[in-house]
């Protein structure tokens, strides 16, 4: 094993550095999602570039029924990942390393986007997590940040954020990286019974099946998948919805009828105890 493991940034700025520096934000239980994003870290930095994947499970972003205490620590078999992966340094850090004093008085606020979608859902959660992202860009003083896709919602707010708050680190998308049977790859199918995971594959098929009637615009491609979702209420274990929209990806607002350009169909849903969330991007032709 080559990786090294960092727990302080004054442990990770004292490594050898050349070239550009990637960072990969994780909250560790990696999978073949997070190894994805090391190897296009690894290809993006180039072979005298240095990557770097963090592993910190942050609690700002948890809301008071959520799963922090659940949240899966595997941080030696995620460095064995991560190494196989590429990547040259993880950084652990403790939680005072993070947030020295206690929690933060002075936070990042994410604004209208952070308060639709899954920020109605989840009240104050990308306050939390740009609060951390804005924090571990300082601590690792990156040229490239990567982020996957499937948070589409995350990722466009970080985007916003590094523009809004001239942060000097370029934000790269990674795309959703799915199993066999299409679902999309996430820390949180290791909650799913088998039966569970038959009702989850409901939220795929409803993405896809609304994007096969993309030619039939946005009305169509809500209508299509929707009704994917409404049959899915009635399996055993149920698939709850708790949202499918249609948003633009600059400001995740619903989408009109005669929408033409960049879309994003987003899906939340609960399937057991297990909350899941997938999306597919868009684009809609001139309507004519």
């Amino acid at each position: 094993m080559t990786t090294q493991l960092a727990r302080t940034a004054e442990e990770l700025h004292a490594l050898p550095r050349e070239g550009r520096r990637a960072v990969v934000m994780t909250m560790g239980a990696l999978h073949e999602g997070h190894a994805t994003l090391v190897r296009e870290a690894r290809r993006l930095a180039g072979p005298d570039g240095q990557v770097v994947v963090t592993v910190f499970v942050n609690p700002l972003q948890f809301g008071p029924n959520e799963d922090l205490d659940r949240y899966p620590r595997t941080l030696d078999a995620d460095v064995l990942l991560a190494d196989q992966a590429g990547a040259d340094v993880v950084f652990a850090p403790a939680a005072d390393e993070v947030y020295p004093g206690g929690e933060p008085q002075v936070r990042i606020t994410a604004g209208p986007m952070g308060e639709r979608l899954e920020g109605a859902s989840r009240p104050g959660h990308f306050d939390g997590v740009l609060t951390v992202v804005a924090k571990l860009l300082h601590l690792t003083a990156p040229d490239l940040a990567l982020f996957g896709q499937k948070d589409a919602q995350q990722l466009a707010l970080i985007r916003r954020m590094a523009r809004d708050l001239n942060f000097p680190v370029e934000i790269v998308g990674v795309p959703t990286v799915r199993e066999g049977d299409n679902l999309a790859l996430s820390s949180r199918n290791r909650y799913l019974s088998d039966a569970d995971r038959a009702s989850a594959l409901e939220l795929s098929r409803a993405l896809l099946t609304g994007a096969a009637a993309l030619e039939a615009g946005p009305a169509a491609v809500r209508r299509s998948a929707r009704a994917i979702l409404d049959a899915a209420a009635a399996m055993e274990p149920p698939v709850v919805l708790d949202y499918l929209a249609l948003v633009d990806p600059a400001d995740f607002t619903e989408v009109a009828d005669d929408h033409s350009g960049e879309a994003v169909l987003a899906v939340a849903a609960r399937v057991g105890t297990t909350r899941l969330i997938d999306n597919v991007h868009l684009t809609f032709g001139e309507r004519r």
